[in-house]
């Protein structure tokens, strides 16, 4: 049988095997991007809910959030590494809409983050049921940033403890030269990857809360090496979890992040150049419509045709954050068409599992997260349209929507 003839009656074997509503998203992705952007505040409405319902329904039920929700499968168990982050964006969502269940639901999260830390102070990778449990670099990174929002949020000595642990453990097993070689993650090729200045991003937000220099110090090297990774025209080498000559966009927002916020706490204007290479370099991938291949060349060409719906936002709040230092209108208007084309693959009806979920690729069977919501992608949905409804808010020149 010629192997074309056999792939397609693969594809058509496995879509037959689906359930229902895995079928009918396929469907529905398959008909193209919808038309209707139900716009930033329906948007943010909904997509907490869904965190909500995420950490309700993890499958572990220890109060943190589910990975995901699959289509397939249904509620995983809880992740540590990403209920880390979506502590501050849960505490950012409790102050811009009152409601004091959300700070409750956060620090349900911190409570659940303190219980499982290991005793070195790093926190494991994957979901809390992934085999082997081990130290993980990135994990622990991550869960510093809510660590040192709920030291910030609650002045909780056992957060402070916790925190401080968490950034010696990272700051012991660095490597001289400013790189994390140790990644013990099962779920990446091993090495050090020059995305974790997401890593150095926690470490720097512990800096805020305790003022640590050689905290200062180890994140600062490590952003450092990874510019070392930086070609001319801002891409990075070693910036992906199993590809790295096609990173997925979701790394590349993880580098540009981490560099952007080495900015931030330093005012370094190489900094700033830097992410401004890269950013300016993710410019030129960005169709009309704001639809933003998911992986993505060394000349910064589409090398898959779905989208990782992540990727897209994490690129969005850095192009808006470079947009609140630079005033460079490209990057205002790159954000706000990411933005709009990830709201339009969101459903605002429809089952409480997937209403105001955010699909790991659109088309829901793209390569990334296949026929799954990703509670990290709905984190940084909410992240980028609370920072574009920031921006709305101060530029005249832009409808308030």
């Amino acid at each position: 049988m010629p192997s074309g003839l056999k792939r397609r009656l693969s594809a058509i074997s496995d879509y037959l095997n689906l359930p229902p509503q895995a079928k009918a998203e396929r469907r529905r992705d398959r008909r193209g991007l919808p038309t209707d952007d139900p716009g930033v505040d329906r948007a943010v409405e909904e997509a907490i809910g869904w965190l909500c319902r995420a950490q309700d329904n993890s499958a572990s039920h220890d109060g943190g959030v589910a990975r995901h929700y699959s289509l397939l499968k249904g509620w995983s168990a809880s992740y540590p590494e990403t209920t880390g982050y979506i502590v501050p964006t849960m505490l950012h969502c409790a102050q811009a809409t009152g409601r004091e269940e959300l700070r409750d639901r956060a620090r349900r999260m911190l409570d659940w983050l303190v219980s499982i830390q290991l005793p070195e102070g790093a926190f494991q990778g994957g979901t809390v049921d992934a085999k082997p449990m081990v130290p993980t670099i990135f994990d622990t990174g991550q869960i510093l940033q809510g660590l040192a929002a709920g030291v910030r949020e609650f002045g909780d000595a056992r957060y402070h403890e916790a925190m401080r642990r968490a950034a010696d453990w990272l700051v012991k097993v660095q490597a001289p030269d400013g790189s994390w070689p140790q990644e013990l993650s099962p779920f990446a090729l091993p090495g050090a990857k020059a995305y974790d200045t997401h890593v150095a991003w926690g470490v720097l937000e512990a800096a805020r809360v305790q003022v640590e220099r050689r905290w200062v110090d180890a994140a600062l090297a490590h952003v450092r090496w990874a510019l070392g990774r930086q070609r001319e025209n801002g891409w990075f080498d070693q910036c992906c979890l199993t590809d790295p000559a096609q990173p997925l966009t979701h790394t590349i927002g993880y580098v540009l992040r981490g560099v952007v916020e080495a900015y931030r706490f330093t005012k370094d204007d190489a900094f700033l150049a830097a992410a401004r290479r890269t950013a300016d370099g993710l410019l030129t991938a960005l169709g009309p419509d704001g639809k933003l291949a998911g992986r993505l060349d060394a000349k910064w060409q589409a090398a898959v045709p779905w989208v990782c719906l992540t990727g897209s936002v994490q690129i969005g709040i850095c192009w808006l954050m470079l947009y609140g230092y630079t005033r460079a209108p490209a990057y205002r208007g790159a954000a706000l068409a990411v933005n709009a084309f990830v709201r339009r693959t969101v459903s605002t009806d429809g089952p409480p599992e997937v209403r105001g979920g955010v699909k790991g690729s659109f088309p829901v069977d793209g390569g990334y997260g296949r026929y799954q919501y990703l509670n990290w992608a709905c984190k940084f949905f909410i992240d980028s349209n609370l920072l574009e409804r920031d921006v709305r808010g101060k530029d005249t020149a832009l409808p308030k929507q």
